[in-house]
């Protein structure tokens, strides 16, 4: 594929920027502008040189852009609307086969190793389909509510982490519609299959925290990074 390399006069001597005719995602078009304003920013720690080694180079993006590498494609733009498309039933268990339980007094699913006739106890999902404002995301935007129950998952932060909650919606037609910039988001949840049925549920509000489990049995279910020591995949099934 052709490219033509262009010469930007307001970077250090020795550093080119290369423009390809690929289409650009959001994702791609955030980290290059990120990148300019930081490399801009970081040209008074190179003044005293203006030659550019590789190895100067690879310490500045390894130190001043990795963070957005992992920002997720297909990101929203201001007043975008995510819109329900359809709603079915399905049950859910982590990889470990714990099945969700609903613990009215604290108002928390709890992930639990479920014996025999004690299966009426696990949680059964009204699951919200959305179309996604962005049609090239691989992830499809859902919202998850408690069958039986006027109660959604949605995740927003407590203190300085993301966590998940159990909320009441009286009316569940207000997330018909739900614009990415409204409060509304925190109940919107990004569905990334990996298999037949093992799919992670990210938080639309907080990019990379999923739901998940915790290793031991009967704890609540809670948002995490992939980073942590919990289960993020899910068996989701939609029921008939």
């Amino acid at each position: 594929m052709d490219a033509e390399t262009m010469r930007c006069g307001t970077l250090p001597a020795g550093l080119h920027l290369e423009i390809s005719r690929h289409p650009l995602t959001l994702r791609r078009v955030v980290n290059l502008v990120v990148a300019m304003e930081r490399l801009k920013g970081n040209r008074a720690r190179t003044a005293l040189s203006t030659e550019f080694t590789e190895e100067n180079l690879l310490n500045i993006m390894m130190e001043d852009i990795v963070e957005v590498i992992n920002m997720p494609e297909g990101l929203p733009a201001p007043g975008d609307q995510f819109t329900r498309t359809g709603e079915y039933q399905c049950s859910v268990s982590d990889s470990q086969k714990k099945s969700l339980v609903l613990v009215q007094d604290s108002r928390e699913l709890h992930a639990v190793t479920l014996q025999g006739g004690s299966s009426h106890r696990k949680v059964h999902l009204n699951m919200s389909t959305y179309v996604h404002p962005s049609p090239n995301t691989e992830a499809r935007p859902v919202a998850l509510g408690i069958k039986g129950t006027n109660l959604y998952l949605s995740c927003h932060q407590d203190g300085d982490t993301p966590t998940l909650h159990l909320e009441s919606l009286e009316d569940g037609s207000s997330l018909t519609r739900i614009d990415s910039e409204s409060e509304s988001v925190r109940f919107l949840f990004y569905k990334r299959d990996s298999g037949v049925s093992n799919s992670t549920l990210m938080s639309a509000r907080f990019p990379n925290w999923f739901i998940s489990t915790a290793e031991e049995d009967n704890l609540p279910v809670e948002m995490c990074q992939r980073t942590a020591n919990r289960y993020i995949n899910f068996n989701i099934q939609r029921q008939s």
